[in-house]
């Protein structure tokens, strides 16, 4: 797509998108939200930067390749999912540091999970969308 407009707007969406789908994960914790909904709304902000600027220039910009993310985001989940049965808790439980950090709130085992989510959704939707982009 070649459209002044659609450039210009993607330019400032991108960043936007990608601040508001870190607040859609740190709310999950309270609220309706959390690592699944906030990786396709980044997702969605770098598929809005490849219809804009093309599919070439949005892997330039993003430096890696998305499926990286799928590893790290798997491991994240599993580590925060088993540190707990060390702490001699069941399996998946969380666990809690005992003072809040600002803007954040409190940190737990939960939130590691979650932002591993985030980065397998995040991975898997940019790799298959890219993919399928790529054949057309």
């Amino acid at each position: 797509m070649n459209s002044i407009i659609l450039r210009t707007a993607s330019n400032y969406l991108l960043p936007m998108l990608i601040l508001f789908s870190v607040f859609v994960l740190l709310r999950g914790h309270y609220e309706p939200g959390g690592g699944f909904v906030g990786g396709l709304v980044a997702a969605i902000a770098f598929v809005l930067h490849s219809f804009a600027h093309g599919l070439k220039e949005t892997r330039r910009f993003l430096r890696i390749h998305p499926g990286v993310f799928i590893p790290i985001g798997l491991s994240l989940s599993l580590i925060s999912a088993v540190v707990p049965m060390f702490a001699g808790q069941s399996l998946m439980t969380g666990l809690w540091f005992n003072e809040p950090v600002p803007v954040i709130g409190l940190i737990g085992s939960a939130l590691f999970f979650e932002l591993g989510v985030y980065f397998v959704v995040f991975g898997v939707t940019l790799s298959m969308l890219f993919t399928i982009t790529e054949s057309v």
